[in-house]
């Protein structure tokens, strides 16, 4: 299997842990990307944007990330912290004064940062047509009752997170998630992510593939069900590409995602700008849960907007200050600040192992154990 891009000699074996997924078929088309110090040392690519394999992956290609995105929206947060323009231990009402009912009051900007706000889904049914009506999401988000109390345990928020982060950087800045996040994140990144597609880069885009066979039953460790749900095939459309649905449509590469989320690893700093301050990546590891999710019902550590390294953790590092997120599907990003490496993978097909993926596993491994070479 042929694979494009550059790696230094330092992680060869990434490289051939890459080849090998793809050569086995695990991987349709893919990326992966690894940065130290804010500096690429990874940048590979291979295989095929459709499922008939006949459109080579290139450098440029992009795909849909799903939740991996919200690493992304849980950086605007940061970002506006570290401007001291948003308090995230106010209440959320604080900077949208209309979620302040039905028992609102009292959630924190961080508890929507660590998923326990009590408000994992919409109290009824959300398709795609309202997942794209920004105002109908956030206005029947005001409008309801957290499900527990808020800060008592984590209920992963699949679509609402980004929706209720997203809403209080449009009060504070004026401005919707997508355009602060181009302005303010890729723009002086020069990194090709995007929160709301434009039409321009429809031709790159590969979409996602489906995972094989029925997806398992639901965990027994699940107390709150969740409602909104989407298809990959509807991340097919138009409609999901122009909307900004920032915790789940957004559109980039390993590169590109590994290029943004270096900031927190690289303490705030990279080649091109200073986006934060060391002391607002670390609070990425104020830890607001730890235990069974009440929503995905494995266990999670939850800090700002990231899962935290643990012993119980699905995604584990030698390290203790290591944060990271994934994909449906099975990408993945790992920032891990004592190395200062970050480590992303993104790829077209998915898979139903989510945050226990295989291939990604097999990659972050490879990549500790070149570390120490």
């Amino acid at each position: 299997m042929e694979i494009q891009g550059n790696c230094s000699d330092q992680f060869s074996a990434v490289r051939e842990a890459f080849a090998d997924s793809l050569r086995s078929g695990a991987d349709v088309g893919a990326s992966v990307a690894i940065y130290l110090d804010g500096e690429p040392v990874v940048d590979l690519w291979g295989g095929h944007t459709d499922q008939e394999c006949t459109q080579p992956w290139q450098r440029d290609t992009i795909t849909n990330v799903w939740s991996t995105t919200k690493t992304m929206t849980a950086l605007c947060a940061l970002v506006l912290a570290d401007r001291e323009e948003l308090d995230l231990t106010a209440p959320v009402a604080k900077y949208w004064p209309e979620f302040g009912t039905a028992g609102k009051d009292r959630i924190e900007i961080r508890h929507l940062l660590g998923h326990t706000a009590g408000l994992p889904d919409w109290d009824q049914p959300m398709n795609l047509d309202d997942l794209c009506d920004w105002e109908k999401a956030t206005t029947l988000l005001a409008r309801q009752s957290p499900r527990w109390e808020p800060g008592a345990a984590s209920g992963y928020h699949r679509f609402t997170h980004g929706f209720l982060i997203g809403e209080v950087i449009r009060r504070i800045c004026q401005q919707s998630i997508g355009r602060f996040f181009a302005d303010h994140i890729a723009a002086p990144l020069d990194a090709d992510f995007h929160i709301g597609l434009p039409a321009e880069h429809d031709l790159r885009v590969s979409d996602v593939i489906p995972a094989p066979g029925p997806a398992p039953a639901a965990n027994p460790r699940v107390t709150i069900p969740v409602g909104a749900y989407v298809t990959a095939q509807d991340t097919w459309s138009a409609q999901w590409r122009r909307a900004e649905i920032p915790a789940a449509a957004g559109y980039g590469n390993a590169r590109s995602v590994a290029a943004i989320q270096s900031v927190l690893s690289s303490g705030g700093q990279t080649p091109s700008a200073r986006l934060l301050s060391e002391a607002t990546c670390r609070m990425v590891f104020d830890e607001q849960s730890h235990g069974i999710d009440l929503v995905l019902g494995i266990p999670l550590r939850f800090g700002m907007g990231y899962a935290l390294n643990a012993d119980d953790a699905p995604v584990g590092t030698p390290n203790l200050h290591t944060c990271y997120w994934g994909g449906r599907g099975g990408s993945l990003v790992v920032n891990d600040l004592d190395t200062r490496m970050t480590i992303a993978y993104v790829m077209n097909q998915m898979t139903h192992l989510g945050l226990t993926d295989p291939r990604s596993h097999k990659l972050l491994q490879t990549a500790y154990e070149a570390l120490t070479r």
